[in-house]
């Protein structure tokens, strides 16, 4: 049982119930690092502004995006973010064994060679942020990513880690 009073997607009103809508129009179950946000109306309101912001983002597709969210909650052991990001890479049409192999080697990744990149990067800024190079922030620059991608994309993974720690302390990470 959850250690906060979260409001449940059929209560939500205002800023939550905005923040909840693209989820309910879609019939996708809110996801429940959001649903732990909407204790604060006003963080809510920015959780869904940045999530919107990412969803539209110029140049990091989906299943790059979704690759982070899924290999960084792995790695974190960060159970409702996990399937809820397996289920959405395999709508995209993962199999199982892509899955696994992806989590045993990131390197094997079924994502263009350019977005394989960017996400063995971001794993290794979270892993070891002290060994990234100028080297290797130059090697995505040469695939065509800006330093607004490597920043957004390394900063999305992140974000993974902090809600991570929150939902496991709150106890909502079941």
């Amino acid at each position: 049982m959850t250690l906060l009073k979260t409001v449940a997607p059929e209560d939500a009103r205002g800023e939550v119930e905005n923040a909840y809508a693209f989820f309910v129009k879609s019939g996708i179950p809110v996801p429940k690092p959001l649903e732990m946000v909407s204790v604060s109306p006003e963080l809510i309101r920015l959780q869904s502004e940045m999530l919107d912001y990412y969803m539209k983002h110029p140049s990091l597709g989906f299943a790059l995006l979704t690759s982070i969210r899924f290999m960084v909650a792995r790695r974190y052991n960060f159970k409702f973010c996990t399937n809820f990001n397996m289920n959405f890479l395999k709508m995209q049409g993962m199999q199982d064994a892509q899955l696994e192999q992806m989590v045993a080697d990131p390197q094997t990744a079924p994502l263009e060679e350019r977005e394989r990149a960017m996400l063995l990067f971001v794993l290794k800024a979270l892993d070891t942020p002290d060994d990234i190079t100028g080297e290797e922030v130059d090697a995505l620059r040469e695939l065509g990513w800006t330093d607004r991608d490597i920043f957004d994309a390394v900063f999305h993974g992140a974000n993974m880690i902090g809600s991570s720690f929150m939902m496991k302390a709150f106890k909502m990470d079941t």
